[in-house]
């Protein structure tokens, strides 16, 4: 390979790779055309593929996919240079003022204040609202228990953001079992839509939308990360469904071809193996 940036630290030979792909002499013509709100959806893709291969337990991919993560990275830190903006040495010196910011306990005058993780992550709570307060301050604008919590999250994931930042004070159910009421409740508002003689389609959605809420509530009371379970039903239900495909394939047929009681039948068939 010929022309290939030979810096001998890995991180700078990466910055070169990426310095050449953008250059407008005999560079990448994608990779050129190229700016930051073109590069955004790779970088979403890129993380949850990152999620996808921790869900799988595949190390490998792991490292690799990583690796495409922390080229996001590099990237947008090549298009900032190129507009003078900053560097990827000027994020990496900010990510680290950061933690240094907020761990006093491992590099500060506190070392040892801490007593366990839950006193940790109510230490960092801290440490971020008082950096949230100070920005509304300097750009003249009224602090909200919700700045912060970004729109572009999945609505999923930004449910449980929001009903966090809202517990912090004081709104929030006392019991879980609080929280099955209310899903109850909401199903049944669900339930009273759908059974109207035309049923409004923005209204089942808007109830539909209080339900996910809610189950995002209670996941979030009993300390369950509503992606991870929602993903790995999803792992559940594709393993489940290709064996119902293979059974059938084994008869020379396929979903289409069965009955849906058939389907059900070994639906549960799938399932009692797995739990054997």
């Amino acid at each position: 390979m010929t022309d290939q940036p030979s810096a001998t630290a890995p991180i700078d030979r990466l910055l070169a790779i990426m310095a050449k792909l953008r250059d407008p002499n005999g560079g990448c013509p994608w990779d050129l055309e190229q700016d930051f709100p073109t590069i955004a959806p790779h970088t979403i893709e890129e993380a949850y593929e990152v999620a996808d291969a921790i869900q799988l337990g595949d190390m490998a991919a792991l490292k690799e996919e990583l690796g495409d993560l922390l080229f996001q990275v590099v990237f947008y830190a090549q298009m900032a240079s190129e507009r003078g903006l900053w560097t990827f040495s000027d994020i990496t010196t900010a990510l680290s003022d950061k933690m240094v910011r907020r761990h006093p306990h491992v590099f500060g005058e506190d070392v040892g204040a801490v007593a366990d993780a839950t006193d940790q992550v109510k230490n960092w709570e801290a440490q971020k609202a008082g950096e949230r307060a100070a920005k509304a301050a300097a750009s003249g604008t009224k602090p909200s228990a919700l700045d912060g919590v970004i729109s572009g999250l999945p609505a999923l994931t930004r449910a449980v953001k929001l009903q966090k930042r809202a517990a912090r004070v004081g709104f929030d159910w006392t019991q879980a079992k609080e929280i099955l009421d209310k899903i109850e409740e909401e199903i049944g508002e669900l339930r009273a839509e759908m059974e109207h003689a035309v049923p409004e389609k923005a209204r089942m959605q808007d109830e539909l939308g209080d339900l996910v809420f809610a189950l995002a509530n209670l996941a979030r009371h009993i300390d369950v990360d509503p992606e991870t379970a929602l993903r790995g039903t999803n792992a559940k239900f594709e393993r489940r469904f290709r064996q119902i495909e293979a059974w059938l394939a084994e008869g020379g047929r396929g979903p289409a071809d069965a009955t849906l009681d058939e389907m059900e039948a070994l639906w549960q068939q799938a399932k009692g193996l797995e739990r054997k």
